[in-house]
C-alpha cells in the first residue's frame, strides 16, 4: 500500500501548503489592524503545524495496535478533561463558550482530543464485539451510552457542531461494522426532541436555520456572514481575482481565515481553486477507503474508517456552510483553516492512518 500512503501524504501536504498561503492572505490585513503584526496568525499557524508534524511522525512510528490496550484510559482522560474545562477558573471562556484550557499564549481544546480517542475506543469496542454488534443490548446500547456521555459534555461547552461531527463519525463506523439500520433509525427518532430543545428553543441556533433558508432577507444583520461568503465565491468567477487580492477579507467576511477560508480561496483562486480543494478531499476519502478495505486487523479497519469519516465529514460540513448548502457551524476546514487543536489532532489522525497502512505490509 506504499502508493496509497504516498498519495495521502501528498494530498495532505498540498492542503497544508495551500492553507499556509491562504491564512496569510486572508488574515494579514486583519492581524495588522487589530494586533499590529500582519504575520501574527501565520506564525502561530506554523507553530501549530510544527507540533502537528511531530505528532504525525510519532503516530507513524508506534505500533498503532498498542492503542487498543489503552483505549479506555485514553477516553477516561478525555472525559475528565471535558469536565474540568467546564469549571470556571480552569477552563477558558470566550464568546459565551467554555471550550479551552489556556497555557500561556496557547490554548488546548479537549473536544478535539476526544473526537480522536472516541474513534479509538469505538474501534476497540467493535473489534472485541464484532459478533454482537447487531444486538441492541450487547452491541449498540453500550457504545451509545459512552457516546452520549461525551456528547453531553461537549454540548455543555456549548459546541453543537463538534457534537454532531463526533456522533456522525461514530455512527458511520457502526453502520460499516454492521449495526442494524433499525437501531440507528430509532436513535434518529429519539434525537427529534433533542433537536427541538437544542436548536428550535435556542434563539441564536434557530436564527442560523432561518438565515440558512434565506440569508438575503437580512443581509446586513443575521445573514451578513453567509451573504458575504456568497459574494466572495461569486466574485472569484472561474479563475479568481488573484492571490492576495480579495476584497471580502478587508473586514467584510468574518472568520475569513478560519471557518470561511474556502470563500477566500474561491474569491482569489476562483472556481478552479475551490474545486481543486474539493477534489483533494474527495481523493483523500477515496484513498483512505482503500486503506480500510485492505486492512485485515479489525481494530485497524474500524479506526481507519473512523478517521476517514471524521475528516471527510468535517470537510463536507465546512464546504457546505461556505457555499450556503448547510446552516452555519463552527467547524474549520481540515488542514487549511487556521487553528490549533483541530489541526494538530487531524494531523495525528493522518499519522495513524498511514501507520495502519504501513503495518499491514509487515
Amino acid at each position: 500500500m506504499r502508493d496509497i500512503r504516498i498519495s495521502i501524504a501528498t494530498i495532505v501536504l498540498l492542503l497544508i501548503f495551500l492553507g499556509v498561503a491562504m491564512i496569510y492572505s486572508s488574515s494579514g490585513v486583519y492581524a495588522m489592524q487589530e494586533l499590529g503584526d500582519s504575520l501574527y496568525f501565520l506564525k502561530r499557524h506554523l507553530l501549530f503545524l510544527a507540533v502537528g508534524f511531530m505528532g504525525m511522525f510519532a503516530a507513524m512510528a508506534i505500533d498503532y495496535r498498542q492503542l487498543q490496550k489503552y483505549a479506555k484510559p485514553l477516553l477516561f482522560i478525555g472525559i475528565v478533561m471535558l469536565v474540568l474545562v467546564l469549571i470556571p477558573g480552569i477552563g477558558k471562556a470566550s464568546f459565551g463558550a467554555r471550550r479551552w484550557f489556556k497555557f500561556g499564549v496557547f490554548s488546548f481544546q479537549p473536544s478535539e482530543y476526544c473526537k480522536l480517542v472516541m474513534l479509538v475506543y469505538t474501534a476497540d469496542f467493535l473489534a472485541r464485539k464484532q459478533n454482537r454488534i447487531r444486538s441492541f443490548r450487547a452491541g449498540f446500547m453500550p457504545l451509545m451510552l459512552v457516546l452520549g456521555v461525551v456528547s453531553l459534555l461537549v454540548l455543555k461547552q456549548p459546541d453543537l457542531g463538534s457534537t454532531l461531527l463526533l456522533g456522525a463519525s461514530v455512527l458511520t463506523v457502526m453502520f460499516i461494522a454492521g449495526a442494524r439500520v433499525r437501531h440507528i433509525g430509532m436513535l434518529g427518532i429519539l434525537a427529534v426532541p433533542a433537536f427541538y430543545f437544542l436548536v428550535v428553543k435556542v434563539a441564536y441556533r434557530w436564527r442560523r436555520i432561518a438565515v440558512f433558508l434565506d440569508p438575503w432577507e437580512d443581509p446586513q444583520g443575521a445573514g451578513f456572514q453567509l451573504t458575504q461568503s456568497q459574494i466572495a465565491l461569486g466574485s472569484g468567477g472561474l479563475f479568481g481575482v488573484g492571490l492576495g487580492k480579495s476584497m471580502q477579507k478587508l473586514f467584510y467576511l468574518p472568520a475569513a481565515h478560519t471557518d470561511f477560508i474556502l470563500s477566500i480561496i474561491g474569491e482569489e483562486m476562483g472556481f478552479v481553486g475551490a474545486f481543486a480543494v474539493i477534489a483533494l478531499f474527495i481523493a483523500f476519502i477515496w484513498q483512505g477507503a482503500r486503506i480500510a478495505k485492505r486492512t485485515l486487523d479489525p481494530f485497524g479497519y474500524f479506526l481507519s474508517v473512523g478517521i476517514v469519516a471524521m475528516i471527510g465529514l468535517q470537510a463536507m460540513v465546512n464546504i457546505g456552510v461556505s457555499i450556503g448548502a448547510l446552516p452555519t457551524k463552527g467547524l474549520p476546514l481540515p488542514f487549511i483553516s487556521y487553528g490549533g487543536s483541530a489541526l494538530v489532532f487531524n494531523m495525528l489522525a493522518v499519522g495513524l492512518l498511514l501507520n495502519i497502512s504501513r503495518t499491514e505490509e509487515i
